[in-house]
């Protein structure tokens, strides 16, 4: 598999199937490396692979409505325990490509402004989010038991809901879903940056 693979969710899907969910969700929200990962249209793919065959096989619905909240669930336990460990000095590093500082205070500015609860919650649906708000909740020393309780129902509702809507839309397409896997995955990518288009937005206002 070629690493370009590994940020095409289609690519994903077919060639390590429910294997490669798993793994690339337990990365994403638990290493810094997964801002770059595609976790909603990942769901979404995995989704589709369980309600039709037409991409050439099917997955079953079942195991991962088991596996994925669990790798969700695991991967930000690792983010937590990661910012907890290293601390502030974690995110003192120098911009690069995929980690840069405006993405750090994005991520801790929604962060303080939603509260644990929902911004553990929504962060799910949102990149970048996703995956520094377990670490930055390590950092801010969020209480544990609460972090772990809404990171868990998080885990459950982000990876179930995106999980059952490709379902849905998988068996409702008959033969090739070609046509409709890309401009589908494409709307997804841009609804989850709303948020962050929003902000900066505000910023130059």
């Amino acid at each position: 598999m070629r690493l370009a693979d590994l940020l095409n969710p289609e690519a994903i899907v077919t060639s390590l199937g429910t294997i490669g969910v798993i793994i690339t969700l337990f990365v994403e929200t638990g290493l810094l490396i997964g801002l770059v990962l595609p976790g909603d249209s990942l769901l979404f793919v995995a989704g589709l692979a369980a309600g039709t065959d037409a991409l050439g096989f099917q997955l079953s619905l079942t195991t991962l409505l088991i596996f994925c909240p669990v790798a969700a669930f695991l991967g930000s336990e690792l983010g937590y325990f990661i910012g907890a460990r290293y601390g502030r000095a974690l995110f003192d590093r120098p911009d690069g490509r995929i980690f840069n500082q405006e993405r750090v205070r994005y991520a801790e500015a929604w962060f303080n402004r939603y509260g644990p609860g929902k911004a553990i919650t929504f962060g799910r649906y949102i990149p970048i989010v996703r995956t520094l708000m377990s670490p930055l909740a390590g950092i801010l020393k969020m209480d544990k038991k609460k972090f772990t309780f809404w990171n868990a129902i998080s885990a459950v509702i982000w990876t179930s809901s995106i999980l059952i809507l490709g379902y849905l839309l998988g068996e409702r397409v008959s033969g090739s879903i070609d046509k409709y896997l890309l401009p589908i995955v494409a709307c997804l990518v841009l609804i989850s940056m709303i948020p962050i288009l929003r902000e900066l937005l505000k910023k130059k206002k």
